[in-house]
């Protein structure tokens, strides 16, 4: 199995910023991809970065230009820097991996993690 840990989310006001931190543990995998998504209350899950081993990042529209997606000197961990927060980016945030084991790739995600912005 892979383990996804969130943590970083918080309660902070409109124009704000939050980092998001993932960490991916386990035994006897490689990683693919990593990223994060989002759902709020009443709203389906939407995606709000990716990030591919081979460097290719890909942003939801309505984050594009605030967020920021990257991975540390450890490659199994990833994070979300959240700037110009918005009332509307409150949402419980995932993060999400695709990794491969015993060459079978499948998607793993986290717990979540709370992101409240007030107005």
């Amino acid at each position: 199995q892979v383990q996804l840990v969130e943590s970083g989310g918080g309660l902070v006001q409109a124009g704000g910023s939050l980092r998001l931190s993932c960490v991916a543990s386990g035994s006897d995998f490689s990683l693919n991809a990593m990223g994060w998504s989002r759902q709020a209350p009443g709203k389906q899950r939407e995606l709000v970065a990716t990030l591919t081993t081979g460097g290719s990042i890909k942003y939801g529209d309505s984050v594009k230009g605030r967020f920021t997606i990257s991975t540390g000197n450890a490659k199994n961990t990833v994070y979300l820097q959240m700037n110009s927060l918005k009332p509307d980016d409150t949402a419980v945030y995932y993060c999400n991996a695709i990794a491969t084991r015993y060459y079978m790739p499948r998607d793993y995600w986290g717990q979540g993690t709370q992101v409240t912005v007030s107005s």
